[in-house]
């Protein structure tokens, strides 16, 4: 009987996607491949975020070898087609159950909520060893923004998935310390099981343009404080924006906004209702656009909403410390604080628009303090969020996980 391959990889977005959620497990499963291992990935069949022609519904790249399912693919921007979708993609991977038991070991996202739960039936089923990866935590990210309501049936869906999957996990990971502190007081886990590995900017092997900045012109000399990413309900919109109104008047300051999310397109009808003049809303950046913008930032916006710190973390705030630009923290204390606390930016709690305000201000009139900023955060980047080193921990995991399974009876 053929012996079974090492990883396989439960995601619903995947290369040649550009965002962080399919970018990081592709960083993932290469570094992985390089190290040995045999990788293989389940993943949806891309349509948003992708450029060019048709793709294959099978390949092998960079020795990862790719299924690609379709499935029933609705407009994200509403709660309903973001279920739909969910419940879409995982019952067609439920059909390509046999497919996962051919792997000795699973690793699945928190994204889409329901898909750990396929990983938790291979793992009672053919004994597939699970890995976890705690992206968001589920009910909690729509009960604490009201999304859902607590106790509706959705919500005890997700804790039966819940004690399904930490009951049967062999790792956890989470992505930072009050991440790995939420799940071990909420969640049924040995604490010797839940690691952290916090994400990493992904490489996505772009430069800026050669030629004119767009966005540089687009300034003309201003101070950029840009916001990119996600702006959906875990997202502190509102602080941000209170801030914006109260800096409306500041002619030398631009506001640049782009990414995707529920909350974008009420960014950009406010904007435009209350004629704010410097504040440019643009949809979802990659490649050359994303780095162009990049590179005209001064500094950046992060944001959770009241009551979110352990139940998610902003991604996008790797990408800023690899670039250099200082961070504007609106959130709770968490992990990203603390590096802002030894001078990664600065750090105002929600609701506190005058002093974010100020901050920029701030900011604006002391080029030198910018500058220092912007050194500690290459800095912190390169100690602790370069890509090497979270796929390095990865490959650590998976060789603490397997080593012990190397057995003659673990085949197909």
């Amino acid at each position: 009987m053929r012996p079974k391959k090492d990883v396989v990889f439960l995601c619903q977005f995947f290369y040649p996607e550009y965002i962080s959620s399919a970018q990081l497990p592709f960083d993932t499963a290469r570094a992985l491949t390089k190290e040995g291992f045999s990788v293989g990935v389940l993943c949806g069949y891309p349509r948003e975020y992708l450029q060019g022609s048709e793709i294959p519904r099978r390949e092998t790249v960079e020795g990862v070898t790719i299924h690609r399912l379709k499935y029933l693919q609705l407009d994200r921007s509403g709660f309903l087609g973001r279920l739909v979708n969910y419940f879409s993609f995982t019952f067609m991977v439920l059909l390509h159950l046999p497919e996962i038991g051919r792997y000795r070991s699973v690793v699945v996202y928190s994204n889409p909520p329901i898909l750990p739960w396929i990983a938790s039936w291979a793992k009672a089923l053919f004994g597939t060893r699970l890995v976890f990866v705690s992206y968001d935590l589920y009910p909690e990210v729509a009960t604490v923004t009201d999304t859902l309501r607590q106790g509706s049936m959705i919500c005890r869906l997700m804790n039966h998935i819940n004690r399904c999957v930490f009951r049967r996990g062999d790792r956890i990971v989470s992505l930072a310390s009050e991440q790995r502190a939420y799940i071990l007081a909420n969640r049924d886990v040995a604490p010797d099981k839940v690691t952290v590995i916090p994400n990493w900017y992904p490489d996505e092997n772009q430069a800026p343009s050669p030629g004119e900045n767009r966005f540089r012109t687009l300034a003309g000399g201003r101070f950029v404080v840009s916001y990119f990413g996600n702006m959906g309900t875990m997202q502190d919109m509102r602080t941000i924006l209170d801030a914006i109104r109260e800096l409306r008047g500041e002619k030398d300051i631009l506001f640049l906004f782009a990414g995707h999310g529920n909350k974008l397109e009420k960014l950009k009808n406010i904007v435009a209702q209350e004629s704010i003049p410097n504040v440019a809303v643009y949809d979802f950046l990659h490649g050359s656009d994303f780095q162009d913008a990049l590179a005209a930032s001064h500094c950046a916006l992060v944001s959770l909403e009241e009551g979110a710190t352990g139940l998610c973390v902003p991604s996008k705030t790797y990408c800023y410390m690899r670039r250099g630009i200082p961070l504007l923290a609106v959130m709770d204390k968490c992990d990203i604080v603390r590096d802002i606390e030894q001078g990664a930016g600065i750090w105002v709690r929600n609701g506190e628009s005058h002093w974010l305000a100020q901050a920029i201000l701030d900011l604006k009139q002391n080029p030198r303090r910018l500058e220092e900023m912007s050194r500690v955060c290459r800095e912190f980047y390169r100690e602790k969020y370069a890509l090497e080193k979270g796929t390095g921990k990865y490959v650590a995991l998976f060789r603490d996980l397997l080593d012990t399974r190397r057995q003659e009876g673990d085949t197909i």
